[in-house]
């Protein structure tokens, strides 16, 4: 196993993801979450890994 070299972020701390979306966008994306009682983070996730999984198909 390799070694943590000195200023490497831990694999729990969290990062930013910075990018802009349309306001309506925001919104129709925050009230469908919210409407699955997920965060929008978790929505972001499980997209993110069905897109993935569709990828290898």
């Amino acid at each position: 196993m390799k070694e943590k070299e000195v200023g490497e972020p831990h694999a729990t701390e969290l990062q930013t993801l910075n990018f802009k979306v349309p306001e309506a966008f925001k919104r129709s994306y925050k009230v469908y979450a919210a409407q699955r009682g997920m965060t929008m983070l978790d929505l972001l996730k499980e997209g993110f890994e069905l897109s993935r999984k569709a990828d290898r198909k």
